[in-house]
Order: C-alpha cells, then sequence, then structure tokens
C-alpha cells in the first residue's frame, strides 16, 4: 500500500478534531507500519478481524474482515489462518475462540474491557438464575465467555427480536443491557406477543449519552436528516429514531436510503465508514468514540503478531467453551425457526 492509496481512502473521515482526520503526510507515516504488518500476515498465516469502531488505518490499512462482533466470528470459522488477531475488545475475541477452538485468537487493545461486558459476571448469573428459577436466560451476545456458560440462549443485536419471539417460555429473564431490555420488552408488546421480560442494569457508556434532546436538536436544524441508532441507546431515543439496528443494518440503511443526511447514533467508528463508503452522503451532530475500541493500535496489531505476551491470547477452559458454545447454538436454533429454515 502506498501513502496516496491510503490518503485517497481516508481523506473524506472529518471526525473527533483530530483524531480521525487524514492527511497526506500522515498517511506518509502510518504506511510503513501498515505494509509491515500485512507482510507479517502472510508470513504467519494470520488474518486481522477489525470491528466497525476501532480506527480508520486499522479496518483501511490491515483488516481482512470488518463488521460487528458476531459477523467477525463467523468470518472467523469460514478462514484457514491458523491465527487471528481480533481487534476488538476481549469478550469478542472469546466468542471468536467458542467457535474456533484450534485457532490461537490474539486482542491487541490494550483497554480490553467494555464498561457492558465487565457489569455482570458468573456468579451473579448464577444467583439470579435462583431467584428467577422458571426463567430463561438470554444474553447478548456483548457477554464474557464465562457468562454466556451460565445462559441459555444468546442473542446479538440483529436477531434478538426473532430469537426472543421463538423461545417457547413466556418467562425471559435478558442480560446485562438494560436499555436492550427496556427495547426489548416494548419490542414484544408491540408484536403483541406474551412475553414476561425482566433485565439486568449494565449499560453501554459510549450509547448511554445519547438522549432525546440531541434529536430535536438535529430536527430542528436539519428537517430532511435520517435518526439512526442502535439498539444499545435509551427506549426514548429509539421511539425517536426512524431506524433502529445492529452496526451491519445502519449502515445498509444509511447506504440503501434516499436522503442524504444522518445523525448515527452509536460509536464514532461507524461514521468513519459511512465517510469512506458513502462519502455523499453527510453525517450531522455528533458521535462518540469508545476508549476501548480505539485502544486498538497498529503499533501493538503488529506487537501481538511479532512477540505475543501471554496476556494477548484469549484462554478459555474446555468446561466453559462447550456451555457457552451450547447457549451459542441454542440462538442459532431459535434464529433460524423464525427465518424458515
Amino acid at each position: 500500500m502506498t501513502a496516496k492509496q491510503l490518503y485517497e481512502t481516508l481523506k473524506n473521515i472529518k471526525l473527533g478534531g483530530n483524531v480521525c482526520q487524514y492527511s497526506l503526510r500522515k498517511c506518509e507515516e502510518l504506511v510503513p507500519l501498515i505494509n509491515k504488518i500485512n507482510d507479517l500476515k502472510d508470513e504467519k498465516n494470520a488474518v486481522i478481524l477489525a470491528h466497525s469502531y476501532v480506527s480508520p488505518e486499522v479496518i483501511y490499512g490491515v483488516g481482512d474482515f470488518v463488521g460487528d462482533s458476531y459477523k467477525l466470528s463467523k468470518d472467523a470459522m469460514n478462514t484457514p489462518a491458523k491465527i487471528i488477531v481480533f481487534a476488538a475488545v476481549r469478550f469478542m475475541g472469546e466468542t471468536a475462540q467458542i467457535l474456533n477452538p484450534n485457532k490461537k485468537v490474539l486482542i491487541p487493545g490494550r483497554l480490553d474491557g467494555c464498561t457492558l461486558a465487565d457489569s455482570i459476571n458468573a456468579q451473579q448469573v448464577r444467583d439470579l438464575r435462583k431467584q428467577f428459577p422458571d426463567y430463561t436466560f438470554v444474553c447478548y451476545v456483548n457477554t464474557t465467555a464465562e457468562v454466556k456458560a451460565e445462559c441459555d440462549v444468546c442473542v446479538t443485536s440483529s436477531n434478538i427480536y426473532r430469537v426472543i419471539e421463538n423461545i417457547p417460555n413466556k418467562k425471559i429473564y435478558f442480560l446485562p443491557d438494560k436499555f436492550m431490555g427496556e427495547n426489548l420488552r416494548n419490542e414484544m408488546k408491540h408484536r403483541g406477543l406474551d412475553k414476561e421480560i425482566k433485565y439486568y442494569s449494565g449499560v453501554c457508556y459510549v450509547h448511554e449519552e445519547y438522549d432525546v434532546e440531541q434529536i430535536q436538536k438535529v430536527r430542528l436544524e436539519y428537517p430532511n436528516a435520517k435518526i439512526v441508532s442502535h439498539p444499545e441507546c435509551n427506549s426514548d431515543v429509539v421511539k425517536n429514531s426512524d431506524f433502529v439496528g445492529s452496526t451491519e443494518q445502519m449502515l445498509a440503511y444509511m447506504r440503501d436510503e434516499k436522503s442524504k443526511e444522518f445523525l448515527m447514533l452509536t460509536e464514532c467508528g461507524l461514521s468513519s465508514r459511512l465517510q469512506v463508503e458513502f462519502p455523499e452522503k453527510k453525517l450531522v451532530g455528533s458521535c462518540t468514540m469508545c476508549r476501548y475500541m480505539k485502544s486498538n493500535t497498529l503499533e501493538d496489531i503488529l506487537r501481538v503478531l511479532k512477540n505475543p505476551l501471554p496476556q494477548d491470547y484469549v484462554n478459555i477452559s474446555e468446561e466453559t467453551r462447550l456451555k457457552a458454545l451450547k447457549c451459542l447454538e441454542a440462538m442459532f436454533h431459535y434464529a433460524q425457526i423464525s427465518s424458515g429454515n
């Protein structure tokens, strides 16, 4: 890759002051590192999975697969590579490891936590199950392997409604996202389904920041703008949005929507992708950056490819992996029922 090629790809990104803006000079500084990483990938038989929320130079410089956590874990299953470098956060790498036990999974991010995934642990799930023994426990994919291992069914932001409506038990305990739980309860009522839904109190600190006042202000200034939000936003934001979906669904909506103006209520990485892939579209308002996702740097990706430390590897006990796999397989089952397969 040349600096000019990288610059032509990233030149339309205008986010976060100087954090995500790319001059030709900046691209000249990035390209030697990018080329070292790409050469090393071939040498090591490795692939790089880049979540939509990581920095643009990672996505467009070295990423072999780009998307949300669930899509990337499935991509990992379809690659012959023996080493997976997952530029994201640790729970996402764990999902990839659950589905790919014979591959090495590495996390390059220095901050590999997540306020949502870290809001609950396995013991807390066990305690809740004793408190609510008649409930089917459903976890969001944004949870640790240990939490998945204690739950019955996993869901993603794109299939949550389809899966929940197909679970035969009407009593559902959803965790850990309280906003997604609120939105789930409201959607089941809207669909006329008799589901008794309880939910945990966790939140994503990025999506927690968005509110209706932000939407109202944008609608006054940009009356033709479409409001696009993630289901991790609170229920008032969701009710006042034109479209709600996963990161991949949001990107597809904005690609196909005739409107040229959008307020995107999710992490700024998706805004970067929109500006690169659909430069004719205009973003209005502001977005919020995730400090955990943005801690995945080119320098650390090169480091884990060359000299990984023990803590860079994703390690899950086989007992936990098999229990968590059962939780994921239940999701596949209930999602397929709804799609008629």
